[in-house]
């Protein structure tokens, strides 16, 4: 395998690393593969078995994270790492605990209740394809510095595997990160991009509440359980809602409520569980007093006991200015401005936040919807799909930005 073309580099020089036809379809049949074969946060012993066996037989040194699953991979280890420091891309590698509900699908997931449908395939596989281009590069003296790939486990699992990976050494010697998330929202042959915070925080609220139980005849005799849960639900956004700057973005919602078993008993327990979410990362740091102060007032008040589990999840990704224009370049040499978009924040959670607590760095949202395609798949969803034509970009994308980076 050798790059066959080149892209110009805006000072006019040729810029390596256009993906060759036949490892273009190798890495469809890749990403296929993982698509069959989902694993959950932590239990991605196959996939990463399968990553390691791709980049051993180009010669590469991956190491398998301390945790048993995630990989880590130097690639051009033997020009030593820069004084400033290497570029990193980072790649997850879970899936979700969820049915696959493509019906005709020829690589629909073999696993029952697991399912590739937030995308994870294709960032691997765009990492994986990167760094084999990369390894060629250096083969043939073109690489002038190292890059270091990551293949993170348990993106999807509270608080996420990017801090298993950062403790197993992945970003010892980065000075830069990147990364991609696939958008059912943008077309393929597309990335939209964003200075700033480009994800929310996220984090899950687990509570109970009890009370000693009673005959709905008479409630005033007891802990009106239900009626106590009810308004934990309804009133707690809203004083969260009023004691904090609302430009913040703060949501409570939930997802869960449990309680009762018979209509004329007023229950002993209840159950609640969902989220909290945060454009704002000051406000973020203030949630958890904020949120919990809420619940017990309002439980407090309705006499009920409350036991508050406040699982702290991710901060938002914040897109360094200087990252994204590298992102930015490094499009514009492979596909031109015009396959550049602005894009929103959303309110979704990514642990990729957790590196840039310590590095600088920048997340591309990856179009992968067919161009002319009517019909919407959201992330998360059984239905989700990716336009494999989106693996090109991807794979494209970050070997430019490796090879800008060295020169910037």
């Amino acid at each position: 395998m050798s790059p066959k073309t080149e892209a110009d580099h805006p000072d006019g020089s040729a810029l390596p690393g256009t993906l060759p036809e036949e490892l273009r379809a190798e890495l469809v049949a890749f990403r296929r593969d993982l698509h069959m074969h989902p694993e959950l946060g932590n239990q991605e012993f196959r996939t990463t078995a399968a990553i390691k066996a791709w980049l051993e037989r180009a010669g590469l040194h991956p190491r398998v994270l301390s945790v048993g699953t995630g990989l880590i991979c130097d690639i051009g280890a033997d020009l030593g790492v820069p004084e400033d420091g290497m570029l990193a891309f980072r790649a997850d590698i879970d899936a979700l605990p969820i049915p696959d509900t493509k019906t005709e699908c020829p690589y629909r997931s073999t696993v029952p209740d697991r399912a590739h449908a937030c995308g994870h395939d294709v960032h691997t596989t765009v990492v994986l394809g990167a760094g084999l281009l990369l390894a060629e590069l250096h083969r043939q003296g073109r690489l002038p510095r190292p890059v270091r790939l990551i293949f993170q486990p348990a993106e999807e699992v509270l608080p996420g595997g990017a801090a298993d990976s950062i403790k197993g050494g992945a970003l010892d010697g980065v000075r830069r990160i990147i990364a991609v998330h696939c958008d059912p929202r943008v077309d393929a042959g597309r990335v939209g991009l964003r200075t700033g915070a480009i994800t929310s925080a996220c984090d899950r609220l687990e509570i109970s509440l009890d009370g000693p139980g009673g005959h709905t005849a008479r409630p005033h005799l007891t802990t009106d359980l239900v009626t106590a849960a009810a308004r934990v639900v309804t009133d707690v956004p809203a004083l969260v809602g009023r004691r904090i700057d609302t430009r913040a973005g703060l949501a409570v919602t939930w997802g869960r409520i449990e309680s009762g078993h018979a209509p004329n008993v007023i229950p002993q327990h209840a159950e609640l569980s969902g989220t909290v979410r945060c454009l704002d990362i000051d406000a973020w740091r203030q949630a958890p007093d904020m949120v919990v102060a809420a619940i017990d007032e309002v439980a407090n008040l309705h006499g009920a006991k409350s036991e508050i589990n406040y699982v702290r999840g991710v901060p938002p990704v914040v897109n360094d200015r200087a990252v994204t224009d590298l992102l930015r370049d490094a499009m514009t040499v492979r596909r031109g401005p015009e396959a550049i978009e602005g894009t929103e924040q959303s309110l979704g959670g990514e642990d990729f936040s957790w590196y840039l607590e310590h590095v600088p760095g920048a997340m591309a949202r990856l179009g992968v919807r067919t161009p002319g395609e009517r019909t919407v798949r959201d992330l998360h969803q059984g239905d989700f799909d990716a336009d494999e034509s989106a693996i090109t970009v991807g794979v494209e994308l970050f070997t430019a930005a490796a090879l800008l980076d060295a020169v910037s």
